[in-house]
């Protein structure tokens, strides 16, 4: 996620860029790897609130599991 958000940015304008933190925050560790992210923007700046952002991206990662399980249990059956 990380990697992804540096890779875009090369394309966004200036004033437009995504923060890179976010990208940590699409794993599934629900919530505790968004409270961490927002933790750490806030020692960067005081004025970051991230805490939101974070949990959005969480989020959809949460839903991406979810969905990679689903598949996985349906293509199963269909092998053996």
């Amino acid at each position: 996620g990380v990697i992804f958000a540096k890779f875009l940015n090369i394309f966004r304008k200036e004033g437009n860029k995504i923060n890179p933190m976010i990208g940590a925050c699409g794993i599934s560790a629900f919530p505790m790897s968004a409270r961490v992210i927002h933790q750490m923007g806030q020692k960067e700046d005081p004025y970051n609130y991230l805490l939101m952002p974070a949990i959005s991206a969480n989020v959809g990662g949460q839903i991406g599991s979810v969905v990679a399980g689903g598949i996985i249990l349906t293509l199963v059956p269909l092998l053996a």
